[in-house]
């Protein structure tokens, strides 16, 4: 697919809103333009401090049995029963 958007006199472009939704970019986040010859592919800025899994924590609930439930499940998956 090709898009396109406007340059405006500071130099700013708006990103089309499909390609937004791609990247999953919302206002301030910060994108990378990345220079081949004449070519230039933009991405979502990589974020070292972000954690990207953050967003999953919890969406699970409670593991069953709590805490126990939790170690036994971990032993059992490394071949210990129930030590």
């Amino acid at each position: 697919m090709k898009y396109s958007g406007s340059l405006t006199s500071k130099g700013q472009v708006t990103v089309p809103k499909e390609i937004r939704r791609r990247l999953g970019l919302k206002s301030g986040d910060r994108v990378e333009f990345l220079v081949n010859g004449r070519s230039v592919v933009v991405q979502r800025a990589g974020n070292t401090e972000e954690n990207v899994f953050a967003k999953y924590a919890g969406i699970l609930g409670p593991f069953p049995g709590g805490e126990q439930g939790r170690k036994k499940w971990l032993r059992d998956l490394r071949g210990h029963g129930d030590q």
